[in-house]
Protein backbone atom coordinates (compact mmCIF):
# COMPACT_ATOMS: atom_id res chain seq x y z
CA UNK A 1 0.00 0.00 0.00
CA UNK A 2 1.49 3.26 -0.71
CA UNK A 3 -1.79 5.54 0.26
CA UNK A 4 -4.16 5.30 3.29
CA UNK A 5 -7.89 3.52 2.53
CA UNK A 6 -9.17 6.01 4.79
CA UNK A 7 -8.35 9.48 3.92
CA UNK A 8 -5.90 8.92 0.99
CA UNK A 9 -2.82 10.19 2.12
CA UNK A 10 0.83 8.75 1.82
CA UNK A 11 1.77 6.15 3.69
CA UNK A 12 5.44 5.74 5.69
CA UNK A 13 7.04 2.76 7.41
CA UNK A 14 6.84 3.35 11.13
CA UNK A 15 7.01 1.67 14.13
CA UNK A 16 3.35 2.79 16.27
CA UNK A 17 4.04 3.63 20.03
CA UNK A 18 3.44 0.33 21.63
CA UNK A 19 3.87 -1.61 18.88
CA UNK A 20 6.73 -4.14 18.38
CA UNK A 21 7.14 -3.72 14.63
CA UNK A 22 7.00 -1.49 11.22
CA UNK A 23 3.78 -0.86 9.82
CA UNK A 24 2.54 1.25 6.73
CA UNK A 25 1.03 4.51 8.86
CA UNK A 26 -0.71 6.99 7.36
CA UNK A 27 0.94 10.50 7.63
CA UNK A 28 -2.36 12.24 7.76
CA UNK A 29 -4.91 10.66 9.85
CA UNK A 30 -2.86 8.29 11.31
CA UNK A 31 -4.04 5.25 10.94
CA UNK A 32 -2.77 2.09 11.06
CA UNK A 33 -2.66 -0.91 8.19
CA UNK A 34 -1.79 -4.04 9.32
CA UNK A 35 -1.12 -6.79 6.86
CA UNK A 36 -1.77 -10.16 7.61
CA UNK A 37 -0.99 -13.57 6.95
CA UNK A 38 -2.82 -15.05 3.56
CA UNK A 39 -4.36 -18.66 4.26
CA UNK A 40 -3.69 -21.56 1.42
CA UNK A 41 -6.55 -24.07 1.82
CA UNK A 42 -7.00 -27.03 -0.56
CA UNK A 43 -7.53 -31.03 -0.37
CA UNK A 44 -4.99 -34.11 -0.74
CA UNK A 45 -7.45 -36.05 -3.06
CA UNK A 46 -7.29 -39.95 -2.74
CA UNK A 47 -9.03 -41.93 -5.71
CA UNK A 48 -7.87 -45.23 -6.65
CA UNK A 49 -4.47 -45.79 -4.16
CA UNK A 50 -3.94 -42.10 -5.74
CA UNK A 51 -3.57 -38.74 -5.53
CA UNK A 52 -5.39 -36.33 -7.41
CA UNK A 53 -3.12 -33.47 -8.70
CA UNK A 54 -3.56 -30.53 -10.97
CA UNK A 55 -1.35 -29.42 -13.87
CA UNK A 56 -1.41 -25.36 -13.38
CA UNK A 57 -2.82 -22.94 -16.35
CA UNK A 58 -1.31 -20.08 -14.63
CA UNK A 59 1.42 -18.22 -12.90
CA UNK A 60 3.40 -18.89 -10.84
CA UNK A 61 4.14 -22.65 -11.04
CA UNK A 62 2.37 -23.01 -14.87
CA UNK A 63 2.70 -26.33 -16.37
CA UNK A 64 3.57 -27.39 -13.10
CA UNK A 65 1.64 -30.13 -11.05
CA UNK A 66 0.12 -29.38 -7.63
CA UNK A 67 -2.55 -30.10 -4.79
CA UNK A 68 -6.01 -28.57 -5.76
CA UNK A 69 -5.51 -25.71 -3.68
CA UNK A 70 -5.87 -21.67 -3.35
CA UNK A 71 -6.52 -18.62 -1.22
CA UNK A 72 -9.80 -18.83 1.44
CA UNK A 73 -12.04 -16.60 0.74
CA UNK A 74 -13.82 -14.12 3.47
CA UNK A 75 -16.69 -15.53 5.40
CA UNK A 76 -15.50 -18.91 4.48
CA UNK A 77 -14.37 -21.66 6.38
CA UNK A 78 -11.23 -23.45 5.95
CA UNK A 79 -13.30 -26.85 5.18
CA UNK A 80 -15.54 -25.39 3.07
CA UNK A 81 -12.69 -23.25 0.97
CA UNK A 82 -10.54 -26.58 0.51
CA UNK A 83 -13.72 -28.01 -1.10
CA UNK A 84 -14.78 -24.82 -3.62
CA UNK A 85 -10.91 -24.66 -4.55
CA UNK A 86 -10.65 -28.72 -5.53
CA UNK A 87 -14.39 -27.93 -7.46
CA UNK A 88 -12.63 -25.00 -9.48
CA UNK A 89 -9.35 -26.38 -10.27
CA UNK A 90 -10.01 -30.04 -10.75
CA UNK A 91 -13.71 -30.10 -11.14
CA UNK A 92 -14.50 -32.50 -8.35
CA UNK A 93 -16.54 -32.72 -5.48
CA UNK A 94 -14.43 -34.02 -2.33
CA UNK A 95 -15.80 -35.47 1.19
CA UNK A 96 -13.47 -34.14 3.26
CA UNK A 97 -11.96 -37.19 5.92
CA UNK A 98 -9.08 -35.23 8.16
CA UNK A 99 -6.99 -32.04 8.50
CA UNK A 100 -3.57 -33.32 6.67
CA UNK A 101 -0.69 -30.22 7.47
CA UNK A 102 -0.87 -26.46 8.20
CA UNK A 103 2.51 -25.22 7.30
CA UNK A 104 3.04 -21.91 7.37
CA UNK A 105 5.66 -19.78 5.10
CA UNK A 106 6.93 -16.88 6.90
CA UNK A 107 9.02 -15.05 4.32
CA UNK A 108 5.79 -14.94 2.44
CA UNK A 109 2.92 -14.01 4.94
CA UNK A 110 1.31 -17.49 3.90
CA UNK A 111 -0.18 -20.41 5.66
CA UNK A 112 -1.26 -23.49 4.30
CA UNK A 113 -4.66 -25.42 5.69
CA UNK A 114 -4.39 -29.15 3.77
CA UNK A 115 -7.23 -31.81 4.16
CA UNK A 116 -7.32 -35.31 3.07
CA UNK A 117 -10.21 -36.10 1.21
CA UNK A 118 -12.24 -38.66 -1.26
CA UNK A 119 -13.88 -37.75 -4.37
CA UNK A 120 -17.75 -38.09 -4.21
CA UNK A 121 -19.63 -40.94 -5.72
CA UNK A 122 -19.35 -41.14 -9.17
CA UNK A 123 -15.50 -40.17 -9.03
CA UNK A 124 -15.68 -37.25 -11.42
CA UNK A 125 -12.88 -34.95 -11.85
CA UNK A 126 -11.58 -32.99 -14.87
CA UNK A 127 -9.43 -29.75 -15.44
CA UNK A 128 -10.69 -26.40 -14.21
CA UNK A 129 -10.12 -22.94 -15.83
CA UNK A 130 -7.06 -22.80 -13.78
CA UNK A 131 -5.87 -26.40 -14.94
CA UNK A 132 -4.27 -28.01 -18.11
CA UNK A 133 -4.66 -31.39 -16.50
CA UNK A 134 -5.89 -33.75 -13.69
CA UNK A 135 -4.30 -36.76 -13.46
CA UNK A 136 -4.55 -39.44 -10.25
CA UNK A 137 -1.01 -40.45 -9.60
CA UNK A 138 0.42 -43.48 -8.23
CA UNK A 139 2.35 -42.85 -4.86
CA UNK A 140 5.42 -44.61 -6.24
CA UNK A 141 5.36 -41.90 -9.37
CA UNK A 142 4.39 -38.48 -8.28
CA UNK A 143 6.14 -35.92 -10.18
CA UNK A 144 8.72 -34.67 -7.62
CA UNK A 145 10.55 -33.32 -10.19
CA UNK A 146 7.72 -30.76 -11.48
CA UNK A 147 5.94 -29.67 -8.20
CA UNK A 148 4.67 -26.07 -8.22
CA UNK A 149 5.17 -25.12 -5.00
CA UNK A 150 7.74 -25.94 -1.98
CA UNK A 151 4.50 -26.29 0.99
CA UNK A 152 2.93 -28.97 -1.70
CA UNK A 153 6.02 -30.82 -1.98
CA UNK A 154 6.51 -31.00 2.17
CA UNK A 155 3.01 -31.63 2.14
CA UNK A 156 3.28 -34.79 -0.38
CA UNK A 157 6.44 -36.11 1.46
CA UNK A 158 4.06 -36.02 4.76
CA UNK A 159 1.67 -37.80 3.58
CA UNK A 160 3.73 -40.40 1.70
CA UNK A 161 5.67 -40.91 5.16
CA UNK A 162 2.31 -41.70 7.10
CA UNK A 163 1.21 -44.24 4.31
CA UNK A 164 4.72 -46.11 4.35
CA UNK A 165 4.19 -46.01 8.37
CA UNK A 166 0.23 -47.10 8.01
CA UNK A 167 -0.37 -44.41 10.27
CA UNK A 168 -2.44 -40.51 9.17
CA UNK A 169 -0.95 -37.86 11.32
CA UNK A 170 -1.81 -34.27 11.53
CA UNK A 171 1.15 -32.29 10.96
CA UNK A 172 2.23 -28.46 11.70
CA UNK A 173 5.89 -26.94 10.69
CA UNK A 174 7.18 -24.11 9.01
CA UNK A 175 8.32 -24.54 5.81
CA UNK A 176 11.61 -22.76 6.15
CA UNK A 177 13.37 -20.64 3.22
CA UNK A 178 17.16 -20.93 3.85
CA UNK A 179 17.43 -17.47 1.91
CA UNK A 180 18.92 -18.33 -1.40
CA UNK A 181 18.33 -20.03 -4.44
CA UNK A 182 14.79 -19.80 -6.10
CA UNK A 183 11.95 -19.52 -3.40
CA UNK A 184 9.95 -22.49 -5.54
CA UNK A 185 13.26 -25.03 -5.29
CA UNK A 186 11.84 -27.32 -2.88
CA UNK A 187 15.68 -28.46 -1.99
CA UNK A 188 16.29 -24.45 -1.01
CA UNK A 189 14.01 -24.98 2.16
CA UNK A 190 13.51 -27.23 5.26
CA UNK A 191 10.96 -28.22 7.88
CA UNK A 192 11.08 -26.28 10.99
CA UNK A 193 9.29 -26.97 14.62
CA UNK A 194 7.07 -29.93 12.90
CA UNK A 195 5.06 -31.81 14.96
CA UNK A 196 3.26 -34.79 13.23
CA UNK A 197 -0.19 -35.83 15.98
CA UNK A 198 -1.23 -39.49 15.34
CA UNK A 199 -4.49 -39.27 14.56
CA UNK A 200 -6.73 -42.41 16.61
CA UNK A 201 -9.18 -44.36 14.69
Amino acid sequence: MNFCAHCGGPLERRVPAGDDRERAVCTGCGTVHYENPRTVVGCLVEHQGGLLLCRRAIEPGHGLWTLPAGFLELDESLVAGARRETREEACAEVEVEAPHSFLDLPHIGQSYALFRARIAAGGHYAPGEESLATEVFPLDGLPWDELAFPAVHFALQLYVEDRERDQPRVHTAVVHWRGSGSRFDASEYQLLDHLGVPIRS
